[in-house]
């Protein structure tokens, strides 16, 4: 991140920082009152100045709260932690160095980008890993074929859901993970796709929703998301995934992540895999 991206990202103002969260700035406001967080710095006028990482604690603290807990104990598990963001993939990769720029995208639009990703998953066949989150096992369920696919042909395929149980049938078949009720996992939508020839991802993370009478939750759900083909940051959103899979079973995550450091990155000019992923992404956008 140059140092004119990296101040722009600790200088983010109230009115920025209600648009990313979803969150009115009058709730922002109350929060730092009653809680103390987030704790913007203050300009000698007073203007509050905020910076990404605080959103993303914003964002952890929704989270919390869309998972049952009460207010004062999702910003008190935030605060306390020293690893704030590691819960969410989102976060993690947000904060980091080189993150793309988030846009907010309709779900449709998700479902277009993430079918095209894992279609050329499957069709480069390189010794993958893969990370799917998809908050709710209804919403795997429908393309767990593509999943089978995918781990047909890579090293290690596993998807997050709110599963029973863990699940782990063997070479050449996803591993599913269940997700806590709690857990900020359960608010993003994510597609890693890591391999020494092709490496791509698709982070997203659901804004609170503004319900209007009339209308459905499909056609009203958004998402800050991005997506990016570059090897550096795949592998961060890969190294955090494969953390998150080791906190419901270890051996799992302690072999992900001895996979994760044998391997090289793809390409850092990955122009045949770009031109392929985004000629899919544009067929596929326009038929969503």
């Amino acid at each position: 991140m140059g140092t004119d991206q990296a101040q722009m990202a600790n200088n983010l103002t109230i009115k920025e920082v209600s648009q990313r969260t979803g969150l009115a700035a009058s709730t922002i406001r109350m929060w730092e009152h009653r809680y103390g967080f987030p704790a913007p710095a203050r300009t000698a006028s007073g203007y509050r100045h905020y910076t990404d990482e605080e959103i993303a604690q914003i964002k952890s603290v929704i989270a919390y709260r869309d998972r049952g807990l009460s207010l004062p104990v999702a910003v008190e598990r935030v605060v306390m932690s020293d690893t704030p963001a590691e819960p969410s993939i989102y976060a993690a990769v947000a904060t980091a160095d080189g993150a793309p720029v988030p846009q907010v995208l309709r779900k449709s639009t998700l479902h277009a980008l993430s079918r095209a990703m894992e279609h050329e998953a499957v069709a480069q066949g390189s010794s993958a890993i893969c990370f799917g989150a998809f908050q709710d096992e209804a919403f795997y369920r429908p393309v767990e074929n593509r999943y089978v696919q995918i781990a047909r042909t890579s090293d290690a395929t596993v998807v997050f859901a709110d599963f029973k149980k863990i699940s782990d049938k063997g070479p050449g078949q996803p591993i599913e993970i269940p997700i806590d009720a709690e857990d900020a996992l359960g608010n993003e939508w994510t597609v890693i796709i890591d391999s020494p020839g092709y490496a791509a991802c698709l982070i997203g993370w659901e804004q609170p929703q503004k319900a209007s009478r009339g209308s459905s939750r499909a056609t009203e759900t958004r998402f800050e998301a991005f997506w990016t083909v570059d090897p550096k940051v795949v592998r961060r959103a890969s190294e955090v995934a494969a953390r998150l899979a080791g906190r419901q079973d270890a051996a799992l995550g302690d072999r992900l992540q001895q996979m994760l450091s044998d391997r090289p990155l793809a390409s850092t000019e990955p122009t045949q895999s770009l031109t392929n992923l985004t000629n899919r992404i544009v067929k596929y956008v326009e038929v969503a």
